[in-house]
């Protein structure tokens, strides 16, 4: 899988067939659907590859000049590896020759970005929405953060403050005498229209007409800045207003919910933006700690009797809030991707406050999400400080995103599974079939960043096996708005073997990408639980596999001992045993906030995140031997070694029994046991190392064993030795599920006797 990595290093894209069956009905029997994950954004592998001028397109199907274009020299044409149509240089390419090729023909420049002088858009924007039905300790843990954040945020960025409770509070920065705010009723559902009279936002030339209007439709500079302020024109009015900022004024009786209207406060947000900045670059930063009980997106009641929805709930369609909810965050989706911004939710609390039904407006508008416990967890802390960092850890916070797919002829787009909206552009290079955000060769990608990941879904356009061209090319161009404010071009182009299925089966076998194919099924299962009710994912996942090893296992008809399978195949398995044992498949134990918390940042994340997610890394310590990779076993855990256990949501440090007792007497401050000091050392090290380089920030779980935190650890091992099948004196794990090998032993016995 090496070469699967080097290809990602260097163009940001994991496929999960790299050599295709050139018919449709081949493709059909290879299992595994044909897709690809890319990072639109990824680091430049050779920072050089930056273009100071605009990209050349191809004039028929709009395709980029790139490597795999056929050149003619002497008359200065480029031939077009999507459509073949003969395309002129302009004069600027006139000195182009064989000896002096422009930076985009290099061969080694299959991924390259253009930087286009010109002038700069408006700064990016940041509407903070704070929550303040929330306990004081609660309010004064988000207060503090708040200011911190503030003083991180870019002096030239824009920033706006909405607070909400009962009624919903428009602050009024640019008044700086005393402070001055509009209210809304929370209970009411307020129109675009309403939001804009009552603060004042309508335009001067259309005020008849009630027209919302932006700086270019007659809006004044002034009336924008009455709500929005760099930030370092406001730092201090802010930094006031937060610090004298008290919890929602209504009494809440002891048999009731607060009265939290997130939905409306939501709506008067995007109502405010829509007036003020349409199409600039805007994040609607949500801080909630509470369930939302009154007005649109409403998800329970006041009444504490009544219970926040569960999975059962939903499955029993017995949610009398839930659809409704969903409907407004659909509408609220579209009108942000319509502006260009973004919702991002940081939800701190121990119940749940509606994530389930914001999914859609924060994955459309290609939002982030941090799901914590309090708004003093070191998680919140944390992923909030990462969020404004600069330099090498920044996250590249990028706007108002354009993905665009150009595909050879032998090649069809399904739809993505990701953080992006379908643009509705129709092309021969659609697909009948649509997966995700389909129907189109455009998407809308409000906000992303150097770690947004995408799922295109392909399909083979011929639907039987045919004479076709021996290889087929992909091109993904990705237009945005810069975190600097300068529009750029990403462009990656590739090329991938097509061949008879029917035959060459080890060409196949060869090309299959098996950490791709397992997040890529994942993210498909997902998406189906979601779409589909009467889904069951796990059925779907074992025949799925079975089919796959059936295809492309060696064996004798009806013989399960002589079953293998190819290295390029034989850690599928297993992570498809990961897969069903985990928090995407199985959500008992989970709210449907946290399960959708799970599967925003599954769709949004890299093949090697991602697959940390569904089979975490675990790392041994001990006194005897270096940090090594351990088995994802039971049998892993020892007395005197130290486990750390990275499952992307969680970093776990494990101590053996041993390991805890001799830490419990102080062993380490002593001078004489330096060793042993440097050992309980060394795991913390690792991992506030992957904490650096992740958002959210993980959690961090210390435990020992034993203990009752040693869950963390234990659910996610697999449970090779059970109450009712481990030696004495083993490491027990109390479950009735199965062991991999168990599994195993099975999917091999259904594999031999399949048809596939």
């Amino acid at each position: 899988m090496a070469e699967f990595a080097e290809i990602e290093a260097a163009d940001g894209i994991r496929m999960s067939w790299n050599v295709w069956p050139s018919s449709r009905v081949e493709m059909a029997r290879c299992v595994v659907p044909p897709a690809a994950v890319i990072s639109p954004l990824q680091p430049l592998a050779q920072p050089e590859a930056v273009l100071q001028y605009p990209p050349l397109r191809c004039r028929t199907c709009r395709a980029i000049l790139n490597p795999f274009c056929s050149v003619d020299f002497a008359g200065k044409i480029w031939v077009c590896p999507f459509d073949f149509s003969r395309n002129q240089f302009p004069p600027h390419y006139s000195e182009l020759s064989e000896s002096y090729l422009p930076g985009e023909l290099y061969q080694q420049f299959t991924t390259i970005e253009y930087a286009p002088p010109g002038d700069r858009g408006l700064p990016p924007l940041f509407l903070f929405v704070l929550d303040t039905c929330l306990v004081e300790e609660e309010l004064t843990f988000l207060r503090t953060s708040l200011i911190q954040a503030i003083a991180l945020v870019p002096p030239n960025a824009m920033v706006g403050l909405i607070t909400f409770g009962t009624h919903v509070h428009v602050h009024e920065l640019g008044f700086s005498a005393c402070a001055k705010s509009y209210v809304f009723k929370g209970s009411k559902e307020v129109t675009k229209e309403q939001i804009l009279d009552q603060l004042g936002l309508v335009s001067f030339h259309h005020k008849s007409a009630g027209v919302i209007a932006g700086p270019k439709d007659g809006l004044s500079a002034s009336s924008i800045n009455r709500f929005l302020l760099p930030a370092s024109d406001c730092e201090f009015t802010l930094s006031a207003l937060l610090e004298e900022l008290q919890k929602d004024a209504f009494s809440v009786a002891s048999d009731k919910r607060a009265s939290r209207c997130t939905g409306t406060a939501l709506n008067v947000a995007a109502g405010l933006l829509n007036a003020c900045v349409p199409g600039t670059g805007a994040r609607i930063m949500a801080f909630v700690g509470g369930p939302c009980t009154e007005g649109p997106g409403m998800i329970v009641g006041s009444e504490l009797s009544e219970p926040i929805r569960s999975h059962k709930d939903i499955a029993k369609d017995a949610v009398p809030y839930f659809h409704k909810a969903i409907k407004f965050y659909e509408g609220l989706a579209s009108q942000l991707v319509n502006q260009g911004h973004v919702l991002d939710v940081f939800a701190c609390s121990l119940d749940q406050v509606g994530l389930a039904e914001m999914k859609v407006a924060i994955e459309r508008s290609g939002g982030l999400v941090v799901l914590a416990e309090s708004f003093g967890h070191m998680v919140f802390k944390e992923s909030l400080k990462r969020l404004f960092e600069e330099g090498a850890s920044s996250l590249g916070l990028s706007f108002n995103g354009i993905f665009e797919i150009s595909c050879s002829k032998e090649v069809k787009i399904q739809g993505i599974i990701g953080p992006c909206s379908s643009m509705e552009r129709k092309g021969p290079s659609v697909a009948d079939t649509v997966i995700g955000q389909g129907n189109t060769t455009a998407w809308r990608m409000s906000g992303l960043d150097k770690n947004t990941a995408l799922t295109v879904f392909f399909d083979v356009a011929s639907p039987t096996t045919q004479e076709a061209s021996k290889s087929f090319y992909l091109q993904f161009v990705t237009s945005y708005q810069h975190s600097d404010g300068q529009t750029r071009y990403r462009v990656t182009t590739v090329t991938r073997a097509m061949v008879d299925g029917a035959i060459n089966t080890e060409s196949l076998q060869e090309g299959f990408d098996q950490e791709a194919a397992a997040v890529i099924v994942a993210k498909l299962a997902c998406h189906r639980m979601e779409a589909e009710d009467e889904f069951n994912p796990s059925r779907w996942l074992d025949r799925l596999l079975i089919r796959l090893c059936s295809r492309f296992g060696d064996y004798r008809k009806d013989d399960a001992s002589s079953f293998r399978l190819s290295s390029k195949l034989s850690l599928f398995p297993q992570f498809m045993f990961n897969l069903r044992r985990s928090q995407f498949v199985q959500v008992f134990n989970n709210s449907p906030d946290e399960t959708a918390h799970f599967r925003i940042l599954l769709d949004r994340e890299t093949v090697t995140n991602s697959l940390l997610m569904i089979q975490p890394s675990l790392v041994s310590y001990s006194m005897s031997a270096p940090p090594s990779p351990a088995l994802l076993d039971v049998a892993a855990i020892a007395a005197d070694r130290i486990l750390l256990l990275d499952a992307y949501f969680s970093v776990v440090i494990f101590h053996g029994m041993t390991i805890a007792q001799w830490r419990n007497l102080g062993y380490q401050n002593q001078p004489e046991y330096k060793d042993f000091a440097d050992l309980l050392q060394a795991p913390h090290a690792d991992a506030e190392a992957i904490s650096k380089e992740r958002f959210p920030v993980p959690r961090l779980v210390v435990c020992d064993q034993h203990g009752s935190q040693a869950r963390f650890l234990l659910a996610r091992l697999n449970p090779s030795a059970t109450y009712n099948s481990a030696p004495a004196g083993a490491e027990l794990i109390f479950t009735d599920d199965v062991s991999l090998q168990v599994f195993l032993e099975h999917l091999q016995r259904l594999a031999v006797v399949a048809q596939n």
